[in-house]
């Protein structure tokens, strides 16, 4: 094939450690999580995130239980720095949470630095330099001499600024960018001089993280790296020792985790693997891994639909729905055999016991999953043809997750026929069951305004009455939502939506699909109208409705 040649490529070279003893290792704790949302993962996106998205991460990170957040490089972006002063002069950090901010080692930089966290409790000043081979051949045309100058530098600036700020509870943090490139007695040389210019103790430490800036090896030889590093670098009982790993080669979660068996101590990552090229280490994966084995993760991610509302919000990009833990899919069994044995399962699993559950390697309903999206009909047993009934006779093109609450229901209208179900029911049964916009609560009218963002003015009928909603977002339908909050104070998020026109023409109807989360609970709804706007609007409220009349019913 023209142009696709291994030859031109090496392997990465290993690491001779023979007595090397993360392989007999098990983890037992979680580790410090420090995530890099606010920075590295912003820096990856098409768009960066606005102010209004970065405090609404920040926010998220800070409920999940997130207690080191890099939150930027204020240095050399003026949006950054202004977002780090917000967090200082509004007083949004928490007592248990610590700020980080990254530099290069470049005394302009961290002066600017230092001057964007005045008044802070406590702050981590990350400062790095590239110190691989090719970096120091190619970029920067300097010896090892040459670069382990810069860092120590670096090192004496951060030390110098530090004491124009006494208030401030200085964490120092260098990272020899390029770790898994660089010669491994020159990665422990180069932190030994960093660390010798700040002479951290047991009681006040350093950390020194050791990135993967680029996956360049199988996930072994990073944690041989790490192993070597931490058995010969100096002042060990003064390090916290952090890994940042990368996942060009998708082992960036595997290679964190054997960074942990190797003698890391904190780990950074973002949520959901968000960033550079294929992305950083995802912090709910590893998370969840620990979770599985019985080890408390130390966040709470109890709730993954609002994670994942969140991340779709600040990123602009999807989340897959195979993605581990908290996909879509990863809970659902289309196999008949595969059903039969967790059905099965859940029959014997008793309360109290371990969790043993075949094909469910943890209990869904821990982070609000359900047993319904567990035992879902595959095409061949229905739900496939349930939604090409609708859409071949009356152009609905169903979501998923919709066709996932209809086809039991279809199901079972099917045995108390003991027959076929043809079209016309189908369609009732979706209606009867799915647009429920008319009560207790609906949809008078509304008037929209957009000026930069979405404001509205809703009017609804409630149990007879109506009254008038006022709220603003991004976006009708997140407007809509955030006037529902003020009415109700009940806190709805949307899971996922679609709409779709159901004929040619100005006056074709459209139909909108919503699945939301009420209450920490999901409910599905639909509505019919005219004007896409409001049949938005009309599906959130059959969502609501919906889950309002079923919380009546169970009373």
């Amino acid at each position: 094939m023209s142009g696709f040649d291994h030859r031109r490529y090496r392997p990465a070279p290993v690491v001779s450690l023979p007595q090397r003893q993360w392989p007999s290792r098990v983890i037992t704790q979680a580790p410090r999580w420090a995530s890099v949302d606010l920075r590295d993962g912003n820096q990856a996106l098409l768009e960066p995130m606005s102010v209004a998205q970065k405090r609404r991460m920040w926010s998220l990170l800070v409920k999940l239980g997130v207690k080191e957040i890099e939150v930027g490089f204020p240095s050399a972006s003026q949006p950054e720095y202004d977002f780090v002063r917000w967090l200082i002069e509004e007083k949004q950090i928490p007592d248990d949470v610590t700020v980080q901010v990254l530099m290069q080692a470049r005394e302009e930089l961290i002066v600017k630095s230092f001057e964007a966290l005045r008044g802070a409790r406590r702050a981590i000043m990350h400062v790095y330099n590239s110190t691989s081979t090719v970096q120091r051949e190619r970029v920067f045309g300097q010896d090892r001499a040459g670069i382990t100058a810069i860092a120590v530098q670096g090192a004496r600036w951060l030390q110098r600024e530090a004491v124009r700020y006494p208030q401030t509870d200085w964490v120092f943090q260098y990272s020899p960018e390029s770790f898994t490139s660089t010669e491994m007695d020159y990665a422990v040389e180069i932190c030994d001089a960093v660390v010798d210019v700040w002479q951290p103790t047991p009681e006040r430490p350093c950390i020194i993280n050791l990135p993967s800036t680029v996956e360049v090896s199988t996930p072994n030889v990073f944690a041989d790296q790490v192993e070597y590093f931490a058995s010969h670098v100096k002042r060990r009982d003064s390090i916290i020792l952090s890994v940042h790993t990368h996942n060009d080669r998708g082992c960036a979660v595997a290679a964190a985790e054997l960074a942990l068996l190797a003698g890391a101590d904190r780990v950074e990552g973002t949520l959901l693997g968000n960033g550079e090229r294929t992305g950083n280490m995802d912090i709910v994966t590893l998370a969840m891994n620990l979770y599985s084995q019985g080890v408390d993760p130390r966040l709470d991610l109890s709730n993954p639909d609002e994670i994942i509302q969140v991340y779709g919000e600040c990123t602009r990009m999807p989340v897959h729905p195979r993605h581990p833990w908290v996909g879509e899919l990863v809970y659902t069994a289309f196999s008949g055999s595969h059903q039969d044995a967790i059905r099965k399962c859940l029959h014997k699993q008793g309360a109290d016991e371990p969790w043993q559950v075949a094909y469910l390697p943890i209990d869904p309903r821990d982070i609000s999953r359900d047993y319904q999206a567990v035992i879902r009909v595959n095409s061949q047993s229905g739900k496939g043809g349930v939604a090409f009934v609708l859409e071949r006779d009356y152009g609905m093109v169903l979501p998923r997750w919709l066709q996932v609450e209809l086809a039991p229901l279809v199901q079972r209208e099917s045995e108390r026929r003991g027959g076929e179900v043809d079209g016309p029911a189908i369609y009732r049964l979706f209606t009867e069951h799915f647009v429920r916009d008319a009560t207790p609560v609906s949809l008078l009218g509304y008037h929209l305004d957009r000026d930069g963002h979405d404001v509205i003015e809703a009017r609804i009928m409630d149990d007879g009455r109506e009254h008038t909603l006022r709220g603003s977002g991004e976006g009708a339908l997140s407007a809509f939502i955030d006037a529902w909050t003020r009415y109700r104070g009940q806190q709805v998020s949307i899971i996922d939506y679609s709409e779709h026109a159901l004929g040619a023409g100005t006056d074709a109807r459209a139909i909108a699909y919503v699945q939301v989360n009420v209450g920490g609970k999901r409910s599905c709804g639909a509505a019919f109208n005219h004007d896409i706007v409001s049949a938005s609007l009309q599906a959130v409220l059959s969502a609501v409705n919906r889950e309002r009349l079923a919380l009546q019913r169970t009373a």
